[in-house]
């Protein structure tokens, strides 16, 4: 049975387009978008609004999940790091989990052939 990992991304939403020709690049051909918010590092940021400071604690984020082969984990990671990168904080993080198995409903193939 192959191996498949779920890739859960993390990034700045301006940087959709980059990602999804770095999908297009690894004939990664599924993904699932949410726009989320959140912070870490980055501890949000400070606004003024009619001579009033106040903060954002919670930044816009988007959250991309896909499914992919095992083989192919390393050198989405690469090219996450090397196109998506700013050099500041906030970039984003990148998650892998194993897939114990995928099924696709309307054929009902399995495994590797449901992603």
């Amino acid at each position: 049975m192959a191996v498949m990992k779920k890739v859960e991304l993390i990034i700045r939403p301006e940087k959709l387009e980059e990602m999804k020709e770095i999908f297009t690049e690894l004939q990664i051909y599924g993904m699932t978008v949410a726009m989320v918010s959140g912070c870490g590092h980055q501890k949000g940021r400070k606004k003024v609004y009619r001579g009033t400071e106040f903060s954002i604690n919670l930044l816009p984020k988007l959250k991309i999940e896909t499914i992919v082969h095992d083989s192919v984990v390393d050198a989405l990671i690469a090219q996450v790091t090397e196109k998506i990168k700013t050099g500041e904080v906030g970039d984003g993080k990148i998650f892998v989990y194993n897939v114990e198995q995928a099924v696709r409903i309307r054929t009902s193939e399995s495994g590797e052939n449901a992603i």
